[in-house]
């Protein structure tokens, strides 16, 4: 049986698993809801059903597999939904490309996105931006960044500036679940930096790291903390091999 939803909520993001790390966002209001990054599909599926939501609409962040997978199963489910994705990729399902300073209204749940164009980990990359909720899939990670498997390190470093720039109480929305390793490995390149301790105690405790604060990363965050692209890039070497 499906839960019945109140109307006039204010807007709610929920995480729903996905492969070994992945999340896959849920924002709902009413009985509406945005997806982003299906990776897989039938956990969203699963979800929807049990919940009495209907998905209206998919933001994709970039191409890799484990943020697309789901699209094409969950869009014969859902036919009538509409899908957003970068201008800079060719996905494999009817899409409305975007590309930097967009906005993507989403009248059903009341909400505006801009994208910002963030390569680095991807060329196609963008995040969506609403007010303090920033979805950045593989780009910024809870005390890390995504690795450079198409972009340089200037675009990286490059991209990471936009996102600093941003208000300090964005709340940080990313694509994995690898808080804690980044933590262990940013402790080893600031061994005195008692936000960095303060911070590994609490993620100790927490199973969903996600989302984290701007402010936090800027403490905290070896790749937002980095004074060039040349310091990136070495920093980033060095989390490669730990």
């Amino acid at each position: 049986m499906h839960k019945s939803i109140p109307i006039n909520l204010p807007s709610t993001i929920l995480p729903i698993k996905a492969f070994k790390d992945n999340y896959i966002w849920v924002i709902h209001r009413n009985e509406f809801a945005v997806i982003v990054d299906p990776g897989e599909s039938s956990q969203v599926i699963e979800f929807m059903g049990n919940s009495g939501l209907k998905p209206v609409a998919i933001l994709i962040t970039h191409k890799h597999y484990d943020h697309i997978d789901g699209v094409k199963t969950i869009l014969n489910h859902y036919p009538a939904i509409e899908i957003y994705g970068p201008v800079k990729c060719s996905l494999p399902f009817p899409y409305k490309p975007v590309k930097e300073g967009d906005i993507v209204t989403i009248k059903d749940v009341e909400i505006k996105y801009m994208v910002i164009e963030i390569p680095g980990h991807t060329l196609d990359h963008v995040a969506y931006l609403d007010n303090d909720v920033l979805f950045c899939g593989d780009t910024l990670f809870g005390c890390g960044c995504g690795r450079l498997f198409e972009g340089t390190a200037e675009e990286m470093y490059s991209s990471l500036q936009k996102i600093k720039a941003l208000n300090k109480k964005t709340k940080i929305y990313c694509g994995h679940e690898y808080t804690l390793n980044n933590i262990r490995f940013a402790m080893t390149q600031e061994v005195d930096n008692l936000d960095l301790t303060s911070r590994y105690r609490k993620v100790l405790k927490q199973e969903v790291t996600i989302p984290t604060l701007l402010s936090e990363e800027l403490k905290t965050n070896p790749f937002m903390k980095a004074s060039s692209s040349q310091n990136l890039k070495e920093i980033r070497e060095r989390k490669d091999a730990f």
